[in-house]
């Protein structure tokens, strides 16, 4: 499956469009991610990302020990667990170690997280003392990450 994503930022002004391509639990995509002061290019491979803020800092990161990459600001990575574990079906809770990128600076950080699937398309997620309900589609793609963002394009289905 081949899809544009769109997100428009809940917190403060940001936009970003992915274009994916996924297959199965496999996702690959480029993509960019606008705030107030930065632009930020990315391309996303299995156990690879390549990013780059436009005139500022760039990064290739392989995955390594960590189970996914969860990138700053940007809802389409919290995709890959729910993709590759089924988690949109009720469900035990999982565990993952995120190889956390924090935008615009790129740093890398092992961040440890939990995604608990309570049906009807949604997932919480916990990252330390934060909570969230996010929002999927039938395609397991972020519509709604409250706080964060919402999906501007395709309008969940």
């Amino acid at each position: 499956m081949t899809r544009t994503l769109i997100w428009s930022g809940l917190d403060s002004w940001r936009a970003e469009i992915a274009r994916v391509e996924a297959a199965g639990d496999e996702v690959v995509a480029t993509g960019t991610q606008i705030g107030i002061a930065y632009e930020l290019r990315y391309e996303l491979s299995p156990g690879h990302v390549r990013l780059e803020v436009v005139g500022g800092p760039h990064r290739d990161i392989e995955l390594g020990e960590a189970d996914f990459f969860d990138l700053g600001y940007s809802p389409l990575l919290n995709t890959l667990p729910v993709l590759r574990d089924g988690l949109l079906a009720q469900g035990p809770a999982r565990d993952y170690v995120m190889a956390f990128i924090a935008v615009p600076s790129l740093e890398v950080t092992r961040v440890e997280q939990r995604y608990e699937p309570l049906g009807d398309r949604l997932v919480r997620f916990r990252s330390g003392d934060f909570t969230a309900d996010l929002e999927y589609d039938e395609d397991g793609f972020v519509v709604r990450y409250p706080g964060l963002a919402i999906r501007a394009y395709p309008a969940a289905r």
